[in-house]
C-alpha cells in the first residue's frame, strides 16, 4: 500500500492500533535515531578539523538543528495533506541524503558541504521526532503517555547503534576520519524507511458534531500549552548546549575520541532508557511532578560538570542530562497532546516543535562560541537560571489548576 493510499477515516480512540503503531515506530526510532547520534558524536570534531575558525566547530550541529527547526512546519503540512506516513518517508529521504553528503564533505575536506549534509540530517530529525506524536494519534487519554514513551524507548537501541557505527567505522577510510560512519548513517535511514511502511494512522476527517477547529493563536495562548512549550524548549535547549560541546571539551581535556564517543552513547542511553517506564510514572504521579523531576536532574548536570573534568565527571553529567531530558521532554510532549483537538493536532504539534527546535538552533550556535571563549565551566553555569525560570512556570501552572482538580 502506498503512503498516499492510507485509509481515510474519522479519528477514533483505538488503543490496539496505537500499541501496534507505537511498536513499529519504536523500531523505526531505533534506526532513525542513529542519525542524530552519528552527527552529535562526530560533527564537532570534524568541524574543528575543517572550519576556518575553531569557534565554528559546533556549527555543523547548529546546521542540523536549523534543519530540524525549519523542517517541522513542512513535515506538519505534509502530514495534514497526505497523511503521517508520507511525511515521515519524505524525512527518510533526507536522512539517506544526509549521510552521503557528509561523506562527500569529509572526502573533499569541504566545510560548507558538511553543513549542508548535517542540515539534511536535521530535516530528517524533524520527521522522526514527530514519531512520538504519531503514536499518540489514536491513543486514549490513559494510554497516550505510554504510547509516547514506548516510541522514545526505541532510542535506547539508537544509543547503541549510532556510537558503535562511529567506533567501528571511524578509521575504515583512513586518513578520512568518520567518512565510513556517514555511509552507515545513510544505511540506517534506508532501513528505517522500510520499517515505516508498516505504520497505519488514519487521517482525521471532520464529522458532524465535531467541535470546530480553533485558530492556532487561541490554542497556543492556553497556559498549559505555554508551559509545555517552555519545558520542551528548556529540555532540548539545555541538553543541546551541554551535549554538543561535551565531545569537543573531552578531547580538549586530553581524553580520547573513543571516550568522547562512549560518553555520547551513555548519554543517549540515558535519554531513552527511562522511556520504558516514564509513561507509567506520569500516569501514577502526574505529568507536572515528573516534568519537574526532569528539570531537577538537568540542574544536577551543571553541578556535576562544575565538580571536575575527569572521564567520570563528563559521563556522569551526560547521564544525568539524558535522564533529565527524558522526564522533561516526555512530560512536555504529553502536556501538548492535552491542548488540542484531533483536527488541530498536526498544526499544534508542528508549531510546538518549531519552538523547541528553534531554541535548539540558538543553543547549538552559542555553545560553540561559549566553549571557545569562556570554557566548559561557563556552559554548566548557564543551566541554572533557565531551570529555575521554567521550574517556576511549572509550579505556577500546577497551583493555577489545583482548585479545578480538587
Amino acid at each position: 500500500m502506498s503512503a498516499i493510499a492510507e485509509p481515510i477515516a474519522h479519528t477514533t480512540t483505538d488503543d490496539r492500533l496505537a500499541r501496534r503503531n507505537a511498536l513499529v515506530l519504536a523500531a523505526a526510532q531505533a534506526l532513525a535515531g542513529g542519525n542524530n547520534t552519528v552527527i552529535f558524536a562526530t560533527s564537532a570534531i570534524v568541524g574543528a578539523m575543517l572550519a576556518p575558525d575553531k569557534g565554528l566547530a559546533t556549527l555543523p550541529i547548529t546546521s542540523m538543528v536549523i534543519g530540524m527547526w525549519l523542517g517541522t512546519l513542512p513535515v506538519g503540512a505534509l502530514a495534514r495533506r497526505f497523511g503521517r506516513r508520507t511525511a515521515l518517508q519524505v524525512g527518510s529521504f533526507f536522512g539517506i541524503l544526509s549521510g552521503f553528503i557528509s561523506y562527500a564533505a569529509v572526502m573533499q575536506g569541504n566545510f560548507g558541504l558538511l553543513l549542508f549534509g548535517t542540515f539534511c540530517g536535521g530535516v530528517y530529525a524533524a520527521a522522526h521526532q514527530s514519531y512520538r506524536f504519531a503514536a499518540a494519534d489514536t491513543a486514549s487519554e490513559k494510554f497516550r503517555a505510554k504510547a509516547v514513551s514506548w516510541v522514545m524507548a526505541g532510542g535506547v537501541f539508537a544509543a547503541v547503534i549510532g556510537p558503535q557505527i562511529v567506533i567501528f567505522t571511524k578509521d575504515m577510510m583512513a586518513p578520512h576520519l568518520f567518512a565510513a560512519s556517514y555511509i552507515g548513517q545513510s544505511v540506517c535511514a534506508m532501513l528505517a524507511a522500510v520499517v515505516l511502511q508498516f505504520v497505519r494512522i488514519p487521517q482525521h476527517v471532520p464529522k458532524q458534531g465535531d467541535a470546530a477547529s480553533r485558530p492556532l493563536g487561541e490554542i497556543v495562548r492556553q497556559p498549559r500549552f505555554l508551559v509545555a512549550a517552555a519545558c520542551g524548549m528548556a529540555s532540548y535547549g539545555l541538553m543541546n548546549v551541554i551535549m554538543t560541546s561535551a565531545p569537543l571539551a573531552m578531547v580538549g581535556c586530553g581524553h580520547s575520541v573513543t571516550d568522547a564517543t562512549l560518553g555520547i552513547q551513555w548519554h543517549v542511553l540515558a535519554m531513552y532508557g527511562p522511556s520504558f517506564f516514564t509513561g507509567s510514572l506520569i500516569n501514577r504521579y502526574g505529568v507536572e511532578r515528573i516534568t519537574g523531576l526532569g528539570l531537577a536532574l538537568i540542574a544536577l548536570t551543571g553541578v556535576i560538570g562544575l565538580m571536575g573534568i575527569t572521564v567520570a565527571h563528563f559521563w556522569s553529567a551526560l547521564v544525568a542530562l539524558g535522564v533529565g531530558w527524558n522526564f522533561t521532554f516526555i512530560g512536555a510532549t504529553t502536556m501538548v497532546t492535552q491542548c488540542h483537538r484531533p483536527a488541530e493536532r498536526n498544526k499544534v504539534q508542528a508549531f510546538n516543535d518549531f519552538l523547541v527546535f528553534g531554541s535548539m538552533a540558538l543553543s547549538s550556535f552559542s555553545s560553540g562560541q561559549m566553549l571557545a571563549a569562556f570554557g566548559w565551566d561557563a556552559l554548566n553555569v548557564v543551566v541554572f537560571p533557565f531551570v529555575f525560570l521554567v521550574g517556576a512556570l511549572l509550579m505556577w501552572l500546577r497551583m493555577r489548576e489545583q482548585p479545578a482538580a480538587v
